[in-house]
């Protein structure tokens, strides 16, 4: 892959996996309730979900662009409109709220394995985020091969989520506390990954330049 399109990506990963979620509440919650090995098994869960997730949209896109070209474009603009939506909905949304529940119930690391990997594969909002950010990165009709571009992606992915969410994991209770103490940092958040989805709509709307 171009490094600047490596680079874009990257970036755009790391404001994701820096903003609080669904995952990176979970992966607290659990961290806080049962120690860290909790949390960084929730981590390997959410990876294996994103692996998934990364497969079907770059290979499921590759199919629908050799079989439909126009559809391929009309989800392009989909999903420039879905970026531009997420972009509106953050920017106007009040401060991100990061509340971790201490009393999470405790469960063994194979049900937290589990249901950290389903909430991932079953996470429409997730889904839909594939959809529209994968396109913009992926050289289809180049003369790149689609798997080692996906293998990239994936694995820088991979990497920076696992980063993020695995130094929570290990921090635990600290980290909820800053997160609960420091609402100028989640406003920093909040504005960082709205100008993020603004610029990635912008981009997928005008075409890939890659």
């Amino acid at each position: 892959m171009p490094l600047e399109t490596l680079v874009l990506f990257a970036g755009a990963c790391l404001m994701l996996a820096l903003t609080p979620g669904p995952d990176m509440l979970y992966v607290l919650s659990r961290s806080i309730a049962q120690g860290p090995a909790a949390g960084l098994v929730s981590v390997a869960g959410f990876s294996v979900g994103i692996v998934v997730h990364a497969f079907a949209a770059a290979f499921g896109l590759a199919g629908l662009v050799a079989a439909a070209p126009l559809a391929y474009a009309l989800i392009q603009y989909a999903g420039a409109a879905y970026l531009a939506w997420l972009a509106y909905q953050t920017f106007r949304s009040p401060d991100l709220p990061f509340l971790a529940k201490s009393n999470a119930p405790k469960a063994a690391l194979g049900l937290i394995f589990r249901q950290a990997l389903i909430g991932n594969l079953l996470n429409p909002k997730l889904i839909l985020f594939f959809v529209a950010l994968f396109p913009q990165f992926l050289d289809h009709r180049g003369d790149r091969p689609l798997l080692p571009q996906v293998l990239v992606m994936v694995l820088v992915l991979i990497g920076i989520g696992s980063i993020v969410n695995g130094s929570i994991a290990l921090l635990g209770g600290r980290f909820g506390a800053f997160m609960r103490t420091r609402p100028g940092f989640q406003r920093v958040q909040k504005y960082l990954l709205g100008t993020v989805f603004a610029g990635l709509a912008v981009r997928l709307a005008l075409g890939r330049s890659n």
